[in-house]
């Protein structure tokens, strides 16, 4: 089951318009972050949750999506998620902007499967300008964005496929907007000690 849902978890960019999400729902995936590991426990992570549209769409306006597709916008108009959790450090609790950066992703990771066991799905988004996402969400001070996770009901087809003989990982589209994310393969990954 959980085999099932890390293969339901791609990085979608693009969304079905007619699926909004609430502000329970996005409460519910906070809450299963929540309760993941911290680093020495200090659990510096706050999460920001935007699902009124107004608001999603001015977040959006403020992400860059897909950097290995420059040529490209994604979303496409009127695919863009129903809703995001900015995933924030309190720099009051622990200044260190790097030691719970593993913090991060787990609490990430833990919402996206989330989302998926609800038919949902989502995107990490770390590109995106800062200075100006502070100042729309006017979060406490001392209070950092970190991670943009874009949610919604997922409207476009993700294939994983083997890494080519170029060795390249680079995510592409075909001529009909399929999108193709080669993996390594498992013998390339694990590591052991010779016999």
């Amino acid at each position: 089951m959980l085999k099932d849902l890390v293969l339901k978890n791609r990085s979608y960019r693009g969304y079905d318009p007619s699926v909004r999400l609430t502000r329970e729902d996005l409460v519910d995936l906070v809450e299963l972050a929540r309760f993941t590991g911290s680093s020495v426990n200090v659990q510096p992570l706050k999460y920001y949750i935007a699902w009124k549209q107004e608001e999603v769409a001015q977040i959006q306006a403020l992400t860059m999506w897909a950097g290995a597709l420059k040529e490209m916008k994604l979303p496409h108009p009127g695919k863009e998620p129903a809703a995001f959790i900015i995933i924030c450090q309190d720099m009051n609790l622990n200044s260190n902007s790097t030691k719970f950066l593993r913090d991060i992703g787990v609490a990430a990771q833990t919402m996206l499967l989330g989302a998926v066991e609800k038919g949902l799905g989502g995107c990490m988004i770390g590109s995106f300008y800062k200075p100006k996402l502070m100042d729309l969400l006017k979060l406490p001070e001392g209070v950092e964005p970190n991670l943009i996770v874009a949610l919604g009901k997922p409207a476009e087809k993700i294939v994983l496929t083997d890494v080519g003989e170029d060795g390249s990982t680079r995510y592409y589209r075909n001529a009909e907007d399929t999108h193709y994310v080669p993996k390594r393969s498992l013998e390339d990954l694990v590591l052991e000690a010779k016999q």
